[in-house]
């Protein structure tokens, strides 16, 4: 039996939050969004979710406004993070960074690097170099000494993530991701 989303005898903040990005894949889609995924089938693709189930968390986070369905170039609905949903910005950068902490012994997967001075920023998000609290439009992510050789088979995101690329901007159609620098 599947547990109920509300936290019905609950009146608090926290769990309005969670019943909003508290279900199993909600943090990963947005993390995916924060990473430049716009499209439902990359979505799918990347996070080998069930189609219902990614239809579902979608809709709760359209209407959380999270994100916003926006028109794709391709004609088709494309997913995008709205102003609300970039402050979920801190919560997953930290989330991410713990469990690099505690849970990733060859190291992080992926780091995140400011595009202004080329810096790895620490698990706070502040540049070292800058002395700054760095923003989630002026970072980069990079593969990090976590990450396993990418397959020959892998999914478009997955491949696309294997470069640097600007966090936020789109992966493109094709699966490549928007060029960067670093």
């Amino acid at each position: 039996m599947a547990l109920p989303r509300d936290y019905i005898d609950q009146e608090c903040s926290l769990a309005r939050t969670l019943e909003i990005v508290g279900g199993r894949w909600t943090l990963l889609i947005v993390r995916d969004a924060f990473y430049g995924v716009r499209r439902f089938s990359d979505f799918l693709a990347h996070l080998k979710i069930p189609k219902a189930v990614l239809t579902e968390r979608l809709n709760v986070l359209v209407a959380a406004e999270v994100l916003q369905r926006v028109p794709g170039p391709s004609g088709h609905d494309e997913y995008e993070i709205t102003d609300k949903g970039l402050l979920l910005w801190p919560t997953v950068r930290s989330l991410i960074g713990w469990g690099d902490e505690h849970y990733a012994p060859a190291g992080p997967r992926r780091l995140f690097v400011h595009t202004s001075c080329g810096r790895e920023v620490d698990q706070r998000g502040v540049c070292p170099r800058c002395d700054t609290l760095v923003g989630v439009a002026d970072l980069i992510v990079v593969p990090g000494p976590g990450l396993p050789p990418i397959d020959a088979n892998a999914d478009p995101v997955t491949a696309a993530l294997a470069r640097p690329h600007r966090m936020l901007q789109p992966v493109d159609a094709r699966g490549h991701a928007t060029a960067a620098r670093v």
